[in-house]
């Protein structure tokens, strides 16, 4: 390259590592490589040399490495060189140094560049998406902000996220939402892996731990720990039921995570949309914790049997309540539970006793 070339080609690469995140120097180690690729590719494999780009000027140096030796000893010409040949480069040259000097290849410089371009552009884009990925498995299981660019007939939602446009398809979205092209979305990120492209970043609006950092960033306690979320169940855009705990004496969980005047829950069903939110209080007790889950029924008794299924009996009245609107309330106090909930109307006879 020419020197004004080199000048604006190393301009580029500090552009590069300000705007993309890219480091230049694994830039030009990428560059040094691809070069020394496409040299041997010319002048032979057991060329023993390195490509150098000068870090301040951006000249491009091919060096070679041999071993000084008697003219009558020289067996190899790529790893040797002789005395004689030697003392033209270096005057002090001796016998067993090691000898690095600039190989004379003008018509290399010209050419190596272009030749080595798609092998330096694949390696600008493998650092683009490691420095991606990094930076989304920062922010996996957590909420993030974007703005929505485009929908396709598909109803996938292209939101854009610190630059990268990633996909909310329509299994990962709550039909209680309402996506407008140009407004603003939180959605959770729940998934980052490596690929052999672009990284894979899954993100939802349906997944449950949106809900569980909601909460976290809503409600001081829970982020400072004093109120532990133990289990979240979710049918989102519908309803959803938080069990919470807190091992400090005396602390209204469940009042805590409400707040004064509702605000705090408030805050958290505004961004879900209307989504009905029931918080219980964890019980160590598992009879205790499913009779608080079905609420707001109000349940007669509970018997946890071997298997772990929850035997719940209930008034008569109270059996549409512990069941919900298309079984709604009790599916998701098993799923809060991690039980099997069987829920019966509690027989005359049995009341009688």
């Amino acid at each position: 390259m020419k020197a004004k070339d080199s000048k604006i080609f190393l301009e580029a690469l500090d552009e590069l590592e300000k705007e993309k995140g890219i480091s230049k120097e694994s830039v030009l180690e990428a560059i040094e490589l691809a070069l020394l690729a496409a040299y041997k590719k010319n002048y032979g494999e057991d060329e023993n040399v390195e490509v150098i780009v000068d870090r301040e000027s951006g000249e491009i140096k091919v060096l070679a490495s041999k071993t000084v030796v008697d003219a009558d000893d020289l067996l190899d010409p790529n790893e040797e060189i002789s005395l004689e040949d030697a003392k033209e480069i270096k005057k002090r040259a001796k016998i067993g140094d090691v000898l690095k000097f600039e190989v004379s290849c003008d018509n290399f410089r010209r050419n190596a560049v272009q030749n080595g371009k798609q092998i330096v552009i694949q390696k600008v884009r493998e650092a683009e998406r490691e420095h991606i990925y990094e930076k989304f498995k920062e922010r996996e299981n957590d909420i993030v902000s974007g703005i929505i660019r485009r929908i396709d007939n598909k109803k996938n939602i292209f939101i854009e996220i610190d630059g990268i446009e990633l996909i909310l398809p329509p299994a990962e979205q709550s039909y209680s939402d309402i996506y407008r092209v140009g407004e603003r979305i939180k959605v959770f990120i729940y998934n980052v892996e490596k690929t052999n492209k672009f990284p894979k970043i899954l993100i939802s609006r349906k997944n449950e731990g949106l809900l569980k950092k909601l909460f976290e960033i809503e409600i001081p306690e829970i982020s400072a720990g004093i109120i532990e979320i133990k289990s979240v169940a979710r049918e989102a855009g519908s309803r959803a039921k938080v069990a919470v705990y807190s091992q400090v004496p005396n602390i209204d969980t469940v009042g805590a995570c409400i707040g004064q005047k509702g605000t705090r829950i408030k805050n958290i069903v505004d961004e879900l949309n209307g989504e009905r939110i029931d918080i219980v209080e964890w019980k160590e007790s598992m009879e205790q914790f499913v009779s608080a889950v079905l609420s707001p029924a109000v349940v007669s008794s509970v018997e946890i049997l071997e298997d772990g299924t929850a035997k719940v009996l209930v008034e008569p009245s109270q059996l549409s309540l512990a069941i919900g609107k298309n079984g709604q309330n009790a599916r998701l106090a098993a799923r809060l539970t991690g039980t099997r909930v069987d829920i019966k109307v509690l027989e005359k006879e049995e009341d009688d006793e």
